[in-house]
């Protein structure tokens, strides 16, 4: 396909108080989840964002900074440019797969749970944020909700429930997206319980490509080595250390 094509909004949900699902007018087939697209606005700027679902394309936006808060603010109708999708996504395996996803990276792991169950893989999602008014619609599979504050669903962050699954149930695989902390901490449990665990990845990108550098942790590069990554990263230096602003200056996590 060309360098970018022109994609229109179809429709734009807002799914809680900072989290928007843009659906496309285009479908995306070849997507797999945990892959991700570069979304361009002429004029404002160019970013990654993981796939949320295909056929139609759908993305969930977080609006944080100035980029993300005008696609968040786009109505039907509205065009984006997009490229893609790129990076190594998740590796849907074993017949047991729990799904932890903390804010708005609960998204690409929804699209995961759809592959799942067509695939016949038995899913559990856990959703967590900190208050009921930034967690995300339900998966398509079993999904129990955690919040920080208590207002919604169990009290405390997603390693409540995490602990709480695994004391009761066996999984083949965790995949976990979200908070690089929580993917952290999501991790050292799942190794503890013997189940493999892939985490996605997030970092500023440039060109998504491989060839800008800008995404580079220690010796990997997020946008062609993952953003998909396996327990191996638990051993990156700068995996939960350090990230590169926009000018590629390290700043700690």
């Amino acid at each position: 396909m060309p360098i970018h094509q022109i994609s229109v909004v179809a429709k734009a949900e807002k799914e809680n108080d900072i989290v928007t699902t843009l659906t496309f007018d285009t479908p995306l087939s070849q997507a797999q989840p945990g892959q991700f697209v570069m979304l361009w606005l002429p004029g404002e700027d160019e970013k990654p964002y993981g796939v949320a679902g295909i056929s139609p394309l759908r993305i969930s936006v977080g609006a944080r900074g100035n980029f993300s808060k005008k696609l968040c603010s786009m109505k039907k109708g509205g065009k984006v440019w997009l490229r893609g999708p790129y990076g190594k996504g998740f590796d849907l395996k074993g017949k047991r797969a729990l799904l932890i996803g903390g804010g708005y990276g609960f998204g690409p792991l929804r699209f995961l749970a759809e592959v799942a169950k067509k695939k016949k893989i038995s899913a559990t999602a856990i959703c967590g944020a900190r208050s009921k008014g930034l967690l995300m619609a339900p998966a398509v599979c079993k999904t129990i909700f955690t919040t920080d504050d208590g207002s919604a669903g169990t009290k405390g962050n997603v390693l409540v429930a995490m602990k709480e699954l695994l004391a009761k149930e066996k999984f083949d695989t965790v995949y976990t997206c979200g908070p690089e902390r929580m993917m952290s901490a999501v991790a050292y449990e799942a190794k503890a319980a013997g189940a493999d665990c892939q985490l996605l990845l997030e970092r500023y990108m440039k060109c998504g490509i491989g060839i800008c550098g800008h995404c580079c942790m220690g010796e990997k590069l997020v946008c062609i080595d993952g953003p998909m990554f396996g327990l191996e990263i638990l051993e990156n230096p700068e995996f939960c250390k350090v990230w590169r602003t926009k000018t590629g200056k390290r700043e700690p996590i």
